[in-house]
């Protein structure tokens, strides 16, 4: 498939790389949305898939919505945007479920549609100068993209309501500190740290890594017996696939283990 907005690229060890490249603000639109959806499709279906570092091109890594689209739209921005939000929650539910991390790495501002994207992301490197908003009660509209669910887990209810009510803009120092980002580098040094720690979990145990994912996002909305028996499950079937096999005889012999 030929991207418009975005570019999908493998790289070496496993690593692909998925950019935003619709300047000048990265803005999501039907095209974006499906492009997003698509190539989360072929990364989630493809076992050669271990890492993906995301990250915008330009001086805005994810600008929310396209709102010149929804304005033209006229009496078709309602299907219009059911259309954009179900091929952009479908693309978030891919990055969730699949078994490779998704780490994003980004530089300039995560407004609304970015921000959603920032939560939902499983692991987020930024720039110093990265700021971070919700945005959209600022333009009369509501909050998409899974963040209603990712946020509050990620910073706690009352201040991912102060976002959305306020449109309050972080620093990355401040999202740093409530726990939105993982770690804030220099401008010029975010995509390489991001894509140094993507090459050191491509050689991890990939399927581990998936169960774990997906046992985290089941545990945060279910109740503790269920987020037990769910846990007793993956450990039980990881114990017996290759990578559990590996690793606990790597353990046991004190070597590193390489896992398949």
């Amino acid at each position: 498939m030929e991207y418009q907005a975005i570019a999908l690229t493998e790289t070496d060890g496993g690593v692909w790389e998925l950019a935003l490249t619709h300047p000048p603000a990265n803005a999501l639109n039907k095209q974006m949305a499906f492009e997003l959806r698509h190539a989360a499709s072929q990364l989630a279906t493809n076992p050669a898939v271990r890492a993906v570092v995301l990250y915008g091109e330009g001086k805005v890594f994810f600008g929310g919505g396209d709102l010149v689209e929804m304005s033209e739209g006229g009496d078709q921005t309602p299907a219009n945007l059911h259309e954009m939000t179900i091929d952009f929650h479908g693309a978030l539910s891919r990055f969730s479920r699949m078994n490779a991390p998704v780490i994003g790495a980004i530089t300039g501002t995560a407004g609304g549609a970015g921000m959603s994207l920032t939560a939902a992301m499983d692991l987020v490197h930024a720039g110093e100068s990265a700021k971070f908003t919700m945005a959209y009660t600022a333009a009369g509209l509501t909050p998409d993209g899974t963040s209603t669910f990712f946020l509050s887990r990620v910073i706690g209810l009352r201040r991912a309501t102060e976002l959305v009510l306020t449109n309050r803009v972080l620093s990355a120092a401040e999202a740093l500190d409530w726990g939105l980002i993982n770690a804030v580098h220099p401008d010029d040094e975010v995509l390489s740290n991001a894509r140094a720690l993507a090459a050191k979990l491509a050689k991890g145990p990939s399927n581990a890594f998936g169960g774990a994912k997906r046992l985290l996002i089941a545990g945060a909305n279910s109740s503790l017996g269920e987020a037990m028996e769910n846990e007793s499950f993956e450990i039980a079937n990881q114990a017996r696939h290759a990578e559990g096999i590996e690793g606990i005889d790597a353990f046991l012999n004190k070597r590193r283990p390489e896992f398949p």
